[in-house]
């Protein structure tokens, strides 16, 4: 006879779930991480008790760890036309000198990072495969599982995508010697995925997809190539892809294939709502609506495009098109999921003239909407069972800390709100990931009681 699941419970006074605030709320959480139910009208007794308002956890969907160690390096004035492009031969050159053990390390710490400031869950664009001198591991997935092994010690949802990366350019250019250390063929990527995924069979917090550099690195009959045998594998896994992030990428693509990036992508692959096109800044009217529709997510990392000097991506058209999007920290110029939205909106605040832009949902506050929409969005693209806290989905979540000084004596829409255009440093208090609170929790928010849930073993 099986034995009966472990199940705890969590009484929550103020949490987001998501169909909107409730008070007194008891979660009930099985041994793998998920809600079982939701009891309203509940009351504390018995139960751990959240100390604060309770919001879901958000995803982040779009990392690239290593860049974290070279945060701040490239804010120096190299040409007279510094841009994304300059940047690119900066990070090879930096990449140069990583180990296996650095690789883990940053990885580690910026997942750390990430779970103080309140993301429960990470899409990892991971296209760093070889040794510094562009030759394979003994191990062709010694670097993925360096990733993998930093996800479970910090204690991190992980989506591990590990990225095909064949060329230099569109049309097949031969790749350049600062990009020896991302080179796989199809045949040799998918030796990864495979061996990742038989490596994390049966562990709920991790989940295996693939992803394509970009459209410049990976000819047509490769992407389609990779999509069938991921498809083989797991017929749901996410397939994640950089396009349209640079206007020079666009006029490569025109001028090689006579389309848009965006546009190509839908005329030869089957874009579906397993599919996150990351970034997708420069795109017409015609591919905002086309995207909106295939039920793809977008996905928006405004902080490094702003410090890449990338653009802004046409949020309010888009999300007016019924669009899905999520955001993600990218490079990790900065860690912070509130900093990712208020840059969100303030941006399309300073192109249009108004206020108030990207309103989702049915109620007033821009602040909810937005961070609900971008949790539902940024759990698709990471294969996540269900968006925010629900029956069914996983019990990630975050505890804002009632006393920090932006959000004291709010309530509802106003906590949301003030959270993300108002917080600051502090205002995330405790974390909690698949039904287990962070083991950093006490040091996000000393002066608080942690959640302080029975620790499963992992």
């Amino acid at each position: 006879m099986s034995r009966p699941p472990v199940e705890s419970s969590l009484f929550c006074p103020h949490v987001l779930l998501a169909d909107g605030w409730a008070r007194n709320a008891r979660l009930h959480i099985a041994e793998d991480g998920r809600i079982t139910r939701i009891e309203h009208g509940a009351s504390p007794v018995g139960d751990e008790r959240a100390a604060g308002p309770v919001i879901p956890g958000m995803p982040n969907l779009h990392s690239h760890a290593f860049q974290r160690a070279m945060a701040g390096l490239t804010e120096r004035i190299g040409t007279s036309a510094d841009s994304f492009w300059s940047w690119r031969e900066m990070m090879y050159r930096f990449l140069q000198v990583l180990t296996p053990e650095d690789i883990e390390a940053i990885a580690a710490f910026v997942y750390l990072e990430m779970l103080k400031s309140g993301y429960t869950s990470v899409a990892e664009f991971h296209y760093l495969h070889h040794d510094r001198d562009g030759k394979p591991f003994g191990d062709r997935a010694e670097t993925s599982r360096r990733i993998v092994s930093a996800a479970q010690t910090v204690g991190l949802r992980l989506t591990h995508l590990p990225v095909l990366y064949a060329h230099s350019g569109f049309g097949g250019k031969p790749p350049t010697e600062g990009q020896r250390r991302f080179i796989n063929s199809v045949d040799a990527l998918l030796d990864i995925v495979h061996s990742i995924s038989a490596q994390t069979q049966g562990e709920p917090a991790i989940r295996v997809g693939l992803a394509f550099h970009s459209l410049r690195a990976v000819t047509p009959d490769e992407l389609s190539a990779a999509v069938a045998e991921i498809s083989a594998i797991d017929g749901t896994a996410p397939i994640h892809i950089h396009v349209a992030e640079q206007c020079a990428e666009v006029e490569e693509c025109l001028a090689w294939s006579g389309r848009r990036p965006v546009a190509w992508l839908m005329d030869h692959a089957a874009v579906s709502s397993r599919w996150c096109l990351v970034h997708a800044t420069h795109i017409s009217p015609e591919e905002t609506t086309t995207l909106a529709r295939s039920g793809a997510v977008v996905g928006l990392c405004p902080t490094t495009e702003a410090n890449l000097g990338d653009g802004l991506f046409p949020a309010e058209a888009y999300l007016m098109s019924g669009g899905a999007f999520g955001v993600g920290s990218d490079s990790h110029i900065i860690v912070s999921p509130a900093e990712e939205l208020r840059l969100l909106e303030y941006g399309q605040r300073l192109h249009t003239r108004r206020r108030n832009v990207l309103r989702s949902g049915q109620g007033e506050s821009t602040g909810v909407g937005l961070y609900q929409a971008t949790v539902c969005g940024g759990s698709r693209a990471l294969g996540l069972p269900a968006p925010g806290l629900t029956g069914g989905g996983f019990a990630d979540l975050v505890v804002l800390n009632p006393a920090h000084p932006k959000l004291l004596g709010r309530a509802g829409e106003a906590v949301i709100d003030s959270y993300i255009f108002a917080g600051g440093e502090g205002a995330v208090c405790d974390v909690m990931v698949g039904g287990v609170s962070s083991s950093e929790a006490d040091a996000i928010c000393p002066s608080k009681p942690s959640l302080a849930v029975t620790r499963r073993p992992r």
